[in-house]
Formats: C-alpha cells, structure tokens, sequence
C-alpha cells in the first residue's frame, strides 16, 4: 500500500491509478487508522486530507474517461461498510497535501515505479 507523489497521479499508467482509487477508497473506509508502514504518516493528519488526496486521483480518472462512484465525492463517505463521518469539517488544500510527499518522496516514487518497469519523466 502506497499514496504516489501527487504530481505522479496525471502520470501513472492504468494501472497504478486505478490501483490507487482502490487504495483510497480502502482507507477511506474501514482501513483507517489500521497500521501500515507505508502510509502510516497519513493518520497523522485529518481524515479530510486523505478526502483531498482521492479527488486528485478521481480527476484524473474522469479525464482519462473512467467513472469512479459518484458516492466519493462525498467527504463524509466511507464506503458501504463503513459509516459515514457525521460531522467532517473541510480543511484548506495545501501543497503538497501531506508534508511528507517532498522532493525525496518524489525520488522515491520514481524508484519504486522503475523498479516495476515503470519509467516516468518529470519536467520541473
């Protein structure tokens, strides 16, 4: 489990993106708060930060011509098995939306796509 650098999500194939919307929604539902080593970072912040995080990846996925479930779009949803927030206060978005998705994040990233016969090019 994994969130990409947020300027990696316009540029990951098929497949890591839609893997991501799954990511996002699992820990949107029941998985918050549930430990893993690599995004464990994320329950340092509010919930609504992770809320921000999924509309970036639910563009992306509408620009390329796919249909998340509208219910998504709804800060306060959790899924089907999860209830929903009663009471989600909306945040401003900041950039990057989690702190710890810096330079050497990025680099990181880029790595590990590599490593998965991914090449990405980015141009700063």
């Amino acid at each position: 489990m994994r969130l990409w650098h947020e300027d990696l999500i316009p540029l990951l194939p098929r497949q890591q993106l839609l893997g991501q919307h799954r990511e996002c929604c699992a820990l949107r539902g029941k998985g918050w708060g549930k430990p893993h080593s690599t995004i464990n970072y994320i329950f340092n912040y509010h919930p609504y930060k992770l809320y921000q995080y999924h509309v970036l990846v639910m563009e992306e996925m509408i620009a390329r011509g796919y249909q998340p479930d509208s219910l998504w779009l709804d800060p306060k949803y959790r899924g089907k098995s999860a209830p929903s927030y009663k009471d989600l206060e909306e945040r401003s978005l900041d950039y990057p939306i989690y702190p710890e998705h810096d330079e050497a994040y990025l680099q990181a990233c880029l790595l590990n796509l590599k490593n998965k016969g991914i090449a990405i090019q980015i141009n700063n």
